[in-house]
Parts: structure tokens; C-alpha cells; sequence
């Protein structure tokens, strides 16, 4: 059966990664981004704070140049300690 790629690469793909607020958080996830995707810049990232300010959320895009890259990225955000939830 031939598998037919939902996304054509390359492409602009958001993400948003939320956790507890907490002062390097923003930082540290910016340098996890960048690690999979060379070309990103961290000052684009924005931020939200939940109603109550316990959990940020961040808004990430990056220029995603492969099925890979994507997976090897949502991996790194899951598996990390700072981040409870991946969209």
C-alpha cells in the first residue's frame, strides 16, 4: 500500500509546547527547537500564560524540512522534563 505524505515538504509548521511557567523556560525550549531546526530563531517565539499563571504556552514555527525532522523534534519536546504537552 503506498503511503501518501499528509505534508509536502518543505513547509512552515507551527507547534505549541506548554508547561509550567517558569523563568528559563522560554529559553530552554528555544535552544531545543534549534537544535532540530538550524535556521530557527528564538526571538519569534511568543507566549501565553494560562488564567490562573501556573502553565505558559508557547507558540514555535519553524521551516520543517522533513517527516523526520518533525518527528525527532516532537520527541525531544515530549521527552522533556520542563514540557507537559505538545501540540
Amino acid at each position: 500500500m503506498d503511503k501518501k505524505e499528509l505534508l509536502e515538504f518543505p513547509c512552515v509548521f507551527p507547534l505549541k509546547v506548554m508547561g509550567l511557567k517558569h523563568a528559563e523556560f522560554k529559553s530552554t525550549i528555544g535552544d531545543v527547537v534549534k537544535q532540530h531546526a538550524a535556521d530557527f530563531d528564538p526571538s519569534t517565539i511568543t507566549t501565553r500564560d494560562s488564567a490562573g499563571g501556573k502553565y505558559e504556552a508557547l507558540a514555535v514555527t519553524i521551516n520543517a524540512q522533513s517527516r523526520e525532522q518533525l518527528d525527532g523534534l516532537y520527541m525531544a519536546l515530549t521527552k522533556h522534563p520542563m514540557v507537559k504537552v505538545v501540540l
